[in-house]
């Protein structure tokens, strides 16, 4: 039995790392509570482990007595010098070898079985503290594993015949996932569990995004190229915000690379995320207007204490600005740590180069406000923009809220026409 345990200890040694003190600590607290629970609270005695030779010796120390009243504490003389060629007397210690070999002699079945049931869960102990250090210590690495059980709210992975958790929100939206795809995420997460570590990993999490731009590209792998903010929708858009700390080097090209070859990996990756690359500025007014490029900025307020930026553009360019959903100024608000409102600059009427004629817009004002309009002599849009939100108002049926729609309709048309 001993050599068997211990041969099955020193290969988790070997395999797994686990400190040589602990493992003998562990030896030592499994052994000594089977021979308590034999000889008593009371006895005393020594066990020796020899993890290179597969031995365990224990000794019960034992009191050497005239008379014995207790065997399991005390020991005859006689006895002693029949066991023994050395030298004891009355009143000594010792110490009596139990042979581990002859345990099931020695201990009935069921303390056996108990110190068996002990090893198990020591072992298990050990392994579970194991692999939380080993993944403890990945956090914001990559993995690569295969998909072995697929769930309603999670994915699992096997990696290193360790069970990996992907939860539903660390997915990136609308991928497929089947079983036996092979699949590369980060570890974003290890937790401490009664079962065992739950080890969390992610596609969605911008730690993801930031170690294939190192293992992409050579630049920011080497420190030359330095990533200073990520900001994600995964699997729609994402834009990451880079700095070259050597002048030589564009730090977008060195990203983007040779028409588009580096980053297209990382796209692929991710489901086809479209992701920009965009320079850093520590100056924020330059970051942005760099950031939303092309489109054109008239002006930018920034209130840092409030982490709040508006900015001010002509109608034209609100559209892409925004972008679509609200994606663009979403994003790049979030490189920033900051809130961005944009606002319209109406452009003067006399500044239209085009007329667009009032019949164009008939179906998005409707058939009844169309009619109207063309009864109160305006023909064309320009007519109403010049004629202003007060005389179009005069007309029966128009309140407020109806002439401003009338209003976002007409612009709108030539935002799309410029």
């Amino acid at each position: 039995m001993s050599q068997e345990i211990v041969e099955a200890f020193t290969q988790l040694v070997k395999g797994k790392g686990v400190d040589k003190d602990i493992l003998i600590g562990i030896f030592e607290e499994v052994f000594a509570t089977l021979l308590r629970k034999k000889f008593g609270e009371k006895a005393q005695f020594e066990i020796i482990v020899n993890l290179e030779r597969g031995e365990i010796q224990i000794f019960l120390e034992k009191e050497i007595v005239e008379k014995v009243k207790d065997p399991r504490t005390q020991i005859s003389l006689e006895e002693v010098k029949q066991k023994t060629d050395e030298e004891f007397e009355i009143g000594d210690i010792y110490p009596e070898e139990i042979d581990v070999s002859q345990f099931g002699k020695f201990f009935d079945r069921r303390l056996i079985n108990q110190a068996k049931q002990l090893f198990n869960q020591k072992l298990r102990e050990i392994e579970k503290e194991i692999i939380y250090k080993e993944y403890s210590q990945k956090i914001g690495d990559i993995v690569v594993g295969d998909i072995y059980q697929i769930r309603k709210d999670e994915i699992l992975v096997n990696h290193n015949k360790n069970e990996l958790i992907l939860p539903r929100e660390e997915q990136i939206p609308k991928e497929k996932y089947r079983k036996g795809d092979v699949i590369r995420a980060v570890v974003k997460e290890v937790i401490k569990d009664k079962k065992g570590p739950k080890i969390i990993i992610s596609r969605a999490d911008n730690m993801f995004l930031a170690r294939l731009f190192e293992m992409e590209i050579p630049e920011i792998f080497d420190g030359v190229v330095e990533i200073k903010g990520i900001a994600r929708e995964p699997g729609e858009r994402a834009k990451v915000a880079v700095i070259s700390n050597d002048e030589r080097i564009d730090p977008v090209g060195a990203c983007v690379g040779m028409k588009g070859v580096r980053i297209h990996s990382i796209v692929k990756e991710l489901n086809n995320e479209n992701i920009d690359v965009v320079p850093w500025y520590d100056d924020k007014e330059q970051f942005l207007k760099r950031a939303f490029h092309p489109a054109k900025i008239k002006k930018i307020e920034i209130d840092e204490a409030n982490k709040k930026v508006i900015m001010w553009a002509d109608a034209d360019q609100i559209s892409m600005i925004v972008g679509r959903g609200g994606q663009n100024i979403n994003l790049i608000g979030k490189l920033i740590g900051m809130d961005i409102d944009v606002i319209r600059v109406e452009k003067p009427i006399e500044e239209y180069e085009v007329d667009i004629e009032l019949i164009d817009f008939k179906d998005e004002l409707g058939q009844d406000v169309y009619e109207k309009l063309i009864n109160a002599g305006y023909d064309t849009a320009v007519d109403v923009l010049k004629a202003g939100k007060e005389r179009i108002k005069e007309i029966e049926g128009f309140d407020e809220e109806k002439v401003d729609e009338i209003f976002t309709i007409l612009k709108e048309g030539f935002e799309e026409e410029t």
